[in-house]
């Protein structure tokens, strides 16, 4: 059965699925999606048939369609139990894993997706100076929080959740990368580079880096 995952090199949201597709050593197909060219392919009409919300990433599995990463995620770990997991299962680590995911994808990667820095400069005329502190702002707000609660875990390891990597890990990562794209400083967040650098070190990151991706810019 064909996998084609429809992605943008720099979307954190896709990003987090060619981790978690990785990971569960799957095979798949990119797709890209240029978000900025001739006005953002996500909006043409063709693109919009297959994901109304004009947003990346869309997994096409066989002749179905899944939308939003974290449903598209969990879909691969119910539909593949046999691959690595991705969720715990034991009910207590899988709630801590779920989350730490949804800090990162409901709290801080909503705030700063690109259609929000385009209305801020189109609608309220923001400067990009003012873009990029608020973009500072939210992920360090996020983070703090994330740290506290990585601090005070139940089940400490080298990633999120013990000695795997988990869903939580695959949202992580992905902000980390805007993190340092936005100019945050990391040094008030070591567990957080600490798990960065753990999950820098395996081959299912290094693979669904937004560098490595096929629609990389040559200079990125």
């Amino acid at each position: 059965m064909s996998r084609t995952l429809y992605s943008y090199w720099r979307s954190s949201a896709a990003y987090r699925v060619r981790i978690a597709l990785n990971l569960k050593g799957m095979d798949y197909a990119i797709a890209p999606v240029h978000l900025v060219r001739d006005g953002g392919e996500q909006h043409h009409a063709d693109y919009r048939k297959l994901n109304p919300q004009e947003l990346v990433p869309t997994l096409v599995d066989g002749e179905h369609v899944l939308r939003e990463s974290l449903a598209i995620i969990e879909y691969l770990e119910e539909a593949h139990p046999d691959t690595p997991r991705l969720l715990p299962r034991a009910a207590l680590g899988c709630a801590r894993v779920r989350a730490l995911a949804q800090m990162v994808a409901c709290d801080i990667h909503p705030l700063g997706n690109l259609r929000v820095l385009q209305y801020l400069q189109r609608e309220l005329r923001a400067a990009d100076e003012q873009k990029h502190a608020w973009s500072q702002h939210w992920i360090e707000v996020g983070f703090a929080a994330i740290e506290a609660v990585l601090a005070a875990r139940e089940n400490p390891g080298r990633f999120c959740e013990g000695d795997t990597p988990t869903l939580a890990d695959c949202c992580l990562i992905p902000q980390v990368y805007n993190a340092r794209r936005f100019g945050v400083s990391l040094s008030l967040y070591p567990i957080i580079v600490a798990i960065d650098a753990a999950c820098a070190k395996l081959d299912a990151f290094k693979r669904a880096a937004p560098e490595a991706q096929p629609d990389a810019p040559a200079a990125a």
